[in-house]
């Protein structure tokens, strides 16, 4: 493929322009004057730093000659990665995907090239450039999309890690694609990838969905655990783990518990409780197991309430209250179900509301493992605001105006339907009732 104008007949006319010669302008750019008139004779191909230097040294964008570099690296000499790679880098840095692209597929007509790409784009991903590594992901993955390998697996899991977003739709469409390479991972990611899963599906309400992750979790996780600690199993004592593995088998356990008490079973949510609160089983005894199983003993001890709770035993709600004040973060959650199981079961919790009413606004919600899953908690405070208003408007108080406008607004923004529904249904509901004089 020729091309009539090439980056050195542009120097050439720059130089011819401003009437410099080329060893004026190898000391005004920074490049060695010899280099410089190999490149501009046509016997030295341009590297990307020196590319750098002349654009700077002519006074133009950086990406200048971008399309054309590209064109100069596949077309008019054998690629070489040692001139692409720097390239690519500095393409993602200036958002120039359009010369990303061309880069991936024409190099990706040659496989060998997959796992250079790939490198890079994990690079990419790690530097938090999202787009730049879809790009790449999405074009190696293309390219192997016939070898079911754990390179086309990865590539998938780091699609669906960047594409997660609020919209419950898109996040759905993502997770089944994800199932289908989920057991072609390598075990560390796979244990997170199920971990994803199960956090996605359970903001989505699909608790079969939810069951099937966890208990492949644990599963995973369980083997890997005990292979691990077989310290003469090479394979094992190498792997890197994100998260120490015990996390892993703890949180599946925590969420078997949680599938039943959202299928309404709760005797059995409770049966399970023990699993992850019983910790003899690990092995690790260091500062951060201790903050871990600790944090797993609060929650345990919290769930044994709100499952009796739940079971509609009220002669445990003051006991839960007093427990649940002294775990901050927790607050907020069992406000929400407390007052959930006050409208099934008629309850009075006028003094529960009343003494956590600082924890009503919306705030973020964190444990030691961070910030609680950001769309998860947004679904729970919608449905909390619904659940308020409807015990308000179910006692005539006539408090629950702003918290219903507060659902229609989160619910809007969430595109959760049925919650905008129920929400302007208790809007209308207040309006017709709104001429009634207030008793008192």
């Amino acid at each position: 493929m020729e091309h009539t104008v090439k980056i050195r007949d542009e120097i050439a006319a720059y130089l011819t322009k401003h009437k410099l010669s080329i060893n004026q302008f190898a000391i005004a750019s920074g490049i060695h004057s010899g280099t410089l008139s190999r490149v501009m004779k046509g016997q030295q191909a341009l590297a990307m730093n020196h590319l750098t230097r002349v654009t700077s040294g002519m006074g133009l964008p950086e990406d200048y000659f971008y399309s054309q570099y590209v064109d100069e690296c596949l077309y008019d000499s054998t690629p070489t990665w040692r001139r692409l790679r720097p390239f690519l880098l500095q393409c993602a840095a200036l958002s120039r995907l359009d010369c990303i692209e061309r880069v991936a597929q024409n190099l990706l007509d040659n496989l060998l090239y997959a796992p250079l790409l790939f490198e890079v784009a994990e690079e990419l991903f790690e530097q938090k450039n999202w787009q730049a590594a879809a790009l790449i992901y999405e074009n190696v993955g293309a390219s192997e999309k016939y070898q079911h390998s754990e390179r086309l697996a990865l590539c998938q899991y780091r699609l669906f890690l960047i594409n997660l977003g609020d919209d419950p739709q898109k996040n759905l469409i993502a997770a089944t694609i994800l199932e289908n390479y989920v057991d072609k991972l390598d075990e560390v990611n796979q244990l997170d990838a199920l971990k994803q899963l199960a956090n996605l599906y359970s903001g989505l309400q699909a608790w079969d969905k939810v069951s099937q992750s966890v208990e492949e979790l644990l599963r995973v996780a369980t083997v890997q655990y005990e292979l691990h600690g077989q310290v003469h199993r090479k394979h094992s004592s190498n792997q890197f783990y994100k998260k120490p593995l015990y996390t892993y088998i703890l949180y599946a356990q925590l969420m078997r518990s949680c599938v039943y008490e959202e299928l309404g079973d709760y005797k059995t949510a409770l049966d399970m409780v023990p699993q992850y609160m019983d910790h003899s089983w690990i092995r690790e005894d260091d500062e951060e197991a201790r903050r871990i199983k600790a944090q797993y003993i609060e929650w345990g001890t919290a769930n044994t309430y709100l499952y009796r709770l739940m079971d509609g035993q009220i002669e445990v709600l003051e006991e839960y209250i007093e427990y649940i004040s002294t775990c901050e973060n927790e607050i907020f959650m069992a406000l929400f179900k407390i007052v959930q199981l006050a409208n099934q079961y008629k309850w009075d919790v006028d003094h529960v509301i009343q003494r956590f009413a600082d924890y009503i606004p919306y705030r973020k919600v964190y444990s030691i493992f961070g910030e609680h899953n950001k769309f998860i908690h947004e679904k729970n405070y919608t449905q909390f605001c619904s659940e308020l208003a409807t015990y308000y408007l179910s006692r005539k108080r006539y408090k629950g105006d702003d918290v219903i406008m507060q659902s229609v607004d989160l619910s809007a923004k969430l595109d959760s339907e049925q919650q905008v529904i129920r929400g302007t249904i208790s809007v209308d509901f207040e309006i017709a009732i709104s001429d009634i004089p207030k008793s008192g």
